[in-house]
Formats: C-alpha cells, structure tokens, sequence
C-alpha cells in the first residue's frame, strides 16, 4: 500500500506542475499542507535579536564563501 501511495503522490506532483508549473505546484501544496512546531518561537531561536540588515549580512556572507 505505501507503494501505491507514493506512485499516487508523484503523479499528483506531476500533474500539479504540468498544469501550474513548479511554482504554481508549491505553492498550492504549501497552501494546502498543514505545518507544524512554532513558526515564531523557531524563528526568535534562529535569529534572536539580530536586526534584518544584520541577517541580510549573514546571508550574503554565507553566499560569497560558498562560491
């Protein structure tokens, strides 16, 4: 049976992008999947105190030492 769920789920997925396209398709399942945890309390976990220039940095720092 979690076969036939998976072959079901993949082809819902392709279907989703042939008809939406990739970002249509995640954004309909990201409307239509349920989340979980604390979203906010994750977050004040993340970044703390830090200011969004301070994370910006952060961001583009990580992104140059990558390349």
């Amino acid at each position: 049976m979690l076969k036939i769920l998976k072959e079901i789920k993949e082809e819902g997925w392709e279907a989703l992008v042939e008809r939406l396209g990739i970002a249509g398709a995640t954004m309909f399942i990201m409307e239509h999947e349920g989340g979980y945890g604390d979203y906010t309390e994750e977050r004040r976990k993340i970044f703390g105190q830090k200011s969004l220039d301070e994370i910006i940095k952060g961001i583009k720092s990580s992104k140059s030492s990558k390349e």
